[in-house]
């Protein structure tokens, strides 16, 4: 049979692959890039107040731009996978934007929030905040084939650290409207998150901080709640967090970032205490068991009859 003529492609179906892939290529970076402006973009709004000067909607939009940028985040793995434009190169700018948008101005915004503590101790916390970001980031890169499967992530995200600071920014504002709102007897609430908040940002900045270079497993929320088959208990689970929010607003950032950060720990530490008794009675039975054995053997040899 003659063979049949290969059919070439042509000059524009060549230019219209290369110009899709190389769109497809564009947007990953961008939305990249794009974590990385909404970090230095807080960086800048939360540059305007000072101690005299202050202003909590600058501090408002720089706690929004932090959520911004964990979208873009969120959004920039799974468009380049989708598209098949996985590379080093992304890996390593999005690390790198991480850096600025979940390290250097979450510490900036406490920084600048929180004047309650002496200055040195604020600047203490907020660079190991960042020391301990870049650290997570750095092992995240060295084990991105283990942390891309399935199992959880080692130690706290980056972008959850940062999001427990800015939604305790965020809700700052929200007291005051909280007093006006309300009546005389949810006042008391308003005034006392007030004055706590502005005490317990950097204490919870640190905490995040020592968590993210832990080794406590964090599930991943988006996968774990969204992806595949869901459960009943993960259904309720979510039912319950949109009733919050719908409840509750801005109040409800802090608790839901709370819960995830805190509800590993707790989990760890009951395993941790679980299975410290079973260990005990493990070595206790072999201590015991070994005795026994000991004894056994000593009365056999003496009872044994004497060899000639």
């Amino acid at each position: 049979m003659p063979k049949q003529p290969r059919r070439g492609v042509t000059t524009s179906q060549f230019w219209l692959r290369l110009r899709g892939q190389q769109m497809f290529a564009v947007i990953p970076t961008l939305l990249t890039l794009g974590n990385s402006a909404c970090g230095f973009g807080s960086i800048t709004y939360a540059a305007k107040v000072g101690p005299e000067t202050a202003s909590a909607n600058n501090l408002y939009i720089a706690a929004l731009l932090i959520f911004v940028a964990m979208i873009f985040d969120m959004l920039d793995g799974p468009v380049a996978r989708l598209s098949r434009q996985t590379s080093g190169f992304g890996a390593q700018l999005d690390s790198l934007s991480d850096a600025i948008s979940f390290g250097v101005a979450p510490a900036f915004l406490m920084l600048q929030f929180s004047h309650v503590f002496h200055p040195r101790v604020l600047w203490v916390i907020a660079v190991l905040y960042v020391l301990a970001a870049v650290l997570r980031l750095a092992r995240f890169n060295v084990n991105k084939d283990e942390d891309e499967s399935r199992r959880p992530f080692c130690g706290l995200p980056s972008p959850a650290a940062a999001g427990t600071v800015a939604s305790l920014v965020i809700i700052n504002p929200a007291h005051s409207d909280l007093a006006g709102v309300f009546t005389q007897q949810t006042r008391w609430l308003a005034d006392l998150l007030t004055s706590a908040t502005a005490g317990f940002v950097p204490v919870a900045t640190l905490i995040v901080a020592c968590l993210m270079v832990s080794r406590v497993p964090y599930p991943r929320a988006f996968s774990h709640h969204v992806k595949g088959r869901v459960s009943y208990q993960r259904l309720v689970k979510f039912v319950f967090i949109l009733v919050v929010v719908a409840a509750f607003h801005e109040l409800a950032m802090p608790l839901l970032f709370i819960y995830y950060v805190t509800s590993p720990v707790v989990r760890a530490a009951f395993a941790a205490l679980s299975s410290a008794p079973a260990t005990e009675a493990i070595d206790q039975d072999s201590g015991n068991g070994s005795g026994t054995e000991s004894a056994r053997h000593g009365d056999t040899t003496r009872g044994a009859p004497p060899t000639v």
